[in-house]
């Protein structure tokens, strides 16, 4: 006879300890459009107790700190020079952590994104439906993209998807939330954006992604992150090629290795099919199959190798992540960032009421 046990779920989480959302803004010289981010923040959210802002300067040069002081703002962290997106990114993440985030948003301070969405990437990570969740713009209907940028980003999002196995349409939305267990596991290496990386990685390491659709605002201004469209698809690039050989080097040189080994037999089919004249010649014809043969064996080997140096990767990522478990404090993050906190929180709520 079998016995019917009813299993329940237990939770981790302190009874009395609340729900913290942490709503972080890298900002570049927005002394402009910070007002407008801040004010359109949500002021409550379902399954939310707490929300905290926190805005990280990434050495601007304009009053970005006075005014998001003036607006009271949570956090301020602010780094003495630009070190640029991704490590503002990486600092905020690692702030939010340690000042006792549950989730964690992502949302740009040049007020690209409406910030009343914030609500419908957060209650997906409230149900537990996905460890993160992407604001994905309509691209197609959007008339401050244009053409080339709209190829550029179906084509990259496709490639993403078909790469790291998830289904997201725009990947390189930086409007995003997720959860405290994936704050504390992601690795990000970049020092020119974070967006690809964490997605690529996600799939891997165990974490769930989603997405929602959200809309935008008109554009204020030209991006600084990148300068031109090539520069742009060279930089997504570079960070694809390191993911993959870091987190699926077997599958990244099989596709060479396959490439090699077709090449050295239609090599060595026209070997058989061809006559040569010249001794030199059909030295270089015999060569020719057996030196591309080798190379395909190379790869391989290689790939082996790279997915052995991957396996101690994630080894090292766990080790990282209960690390951060035991060790996140807030005294860790005002000894290690020039950290500005507001005398009184939540004041920009009533700022913006």
């Amino acid at each position: 006879m079998i016995e019917l046990i009813e299993f329940t779920k237990i939770n981790l989480k302190n009874k009395g300890s609340k729900m913290k959302l942490f709503i972080q803004i890298p900002c570049l010289n927005e002394e402009v459009t910070l007002p407008s981010v801040v004010t359109s923040l949500p002021h409550t959210i379902e399954g939310i107790d707490e929300i905290y802002t926190l805005v990280i300067d990434d050495g601007s040069t304009d009053k970005t700190v006075e005014v998001a002081k003036s607006l009271g703002v949570d956090y301020i962290i602010k780094n003495n020079c630009n070190l640029g997106l991704a490590t503002s990114f990486c600092k905020g993440v690692d702030a939010s952590l340690s000042l006792g985030a549950d989730i964690i948003v992502n949302i740009d301070g040049d007020n690209q994104y409406k910030a009343d969405k914030i609500t419908n990437l957060v209650q997906v990570i409230l149900e537990k439906r996905a460890d993160i969740v992407v604001g994905c713009r309509d691209l197609n209907h959007d008339r401050d993209f244009g053409f080339l940028k709209k190829v550029l980003q179906r084509v990259g999002s496709k490639v993403v998807c078909r790469l790291s196995g998830i289904d997201v349409p725009d990947t390189t939305s930086g409007f995003r939330a997720f959860n405290r267990m994936t704050a504390r596991k992601i690795v990000i290496k970049s020092i020119f954006s974070y967006t690809l990386e964490m997605l690529c990685q996600a799939r891997r390491i165990g974490l769930r992604v989603g997405w929602v659709p959200i809309e935008i605002n008109p554009k204020t201004r030209e991006s600084r992150l990148f300068k031109s469209n090539f520069e742009y698809v060279f930089q997504q690039a570079k960070i694809i090629i390191m993911v993959l050989l870091e987190y699926y080097p077997l599958a990244f040189f099989s596709y060479f290795a396959f490439f090699m080994f077709i090449v050295s037999m239609l090599t060595g089919l026209g070997k058989t099919l061809f006559l040569s004249c010249f001794a030199s010649e059909k030295f270089y014809l015999d060569s020719l199959p057996l030196l591309f043969l080798s190379a395909s064996c190379l790869l391989v080997i290689a790939g082996l190798i790279g997915s052995v140096l991957s396996n101690l990767h994630l080894l090292l990522i766990d080790i990282r992540n209960r690390t951060r478990i035991i060790s996140n404090k807030s005294e860790t993050i005002f000894e290690d960032y020039d950290v500005i906190v507001s005398p009184k929180f939540f004041k920009w709520m009533k700022a913006s009421g």
